[in-house]
């Protein structure tokens, strides 16, 4: 895998240990706040943080004067994700958590930013359109929502929450009629 276009390299690794229930005990807990659909999002989180964590390792073993050309690229770039902050240090990139990375996700803004219920229900909002940016509507949850992006962040204005969340209770009448 991976020598040909055709043939794009894997994008996430599974655990080491899968049957380590700590594990799966925070990997279920994670997936829930964040409304994962599976645990595979999760892997490939935790994949994109190992490498981001492994190019501030591999920064940190270089001379002075590498380092100091190289490193104002990763911060950059992470500053611009908004994953780490324009004065922050190696040490900070080190710190981070696979939590930072999965708030950075349009489907976790959206919840936020929008205050729906669930992050399920945001999820549902991104995959069926009713989210844009700008005035691009954009369908994956998984979209890394920028810094200059996250202004720009809205509910389309042709969505009814109210419905929406009508919809997902039960109608009263039968309500009534499971009493009987």
């Amino acid at each position: 895998m991976g020598d040909h276009p055709k043939n794009s390299r894997k994008m996430w690794r599974k655990p080491k240990r899968p049957l380590n229930y700590d594990l799966l005990n925070e990997e279920l807990y994670v997936l829930g706040t964040f409304g994962l659909k599976n645990k595979r999002e999760l892997w490939k989180a935790h994949t994109e943080l190992s490498r981001i964590r492994n190019q501030a390792r591999s920064l940190l073993a270089l001379t002075q004067d590498v380092r100091s050309t190289k490193e104002p690229t990763l911060m950059r770039s992470l500053t611009r994700i908004g994953l780490v902050k324009e004065d922050s240090t190696l040490d900070d990139v080190l710190n981070l958590k696979v939590t930072d990375l999965l708030s950075r996700r349009l489907q976790t803004v959206i919840q936020k930013k929008a205050e729906i219920k669930s992050p399920y229900m945001a999820r549902q909002a991104v995959v069926h359109g009713h989210v844009l940016i700008g005035e691009r509507v954009i369908t994956v949850p998984s979209y890394t929502v920028t810094v200059e992006e996250e202004d720009q962040v809205r509910l389309s204005p042709d969505l009814d929450l109210t419905k929406v969340k009508q919809e997902q209770q039960p109608p009263q009448e039968v309500k009534a009629e499971q009493q009987d």
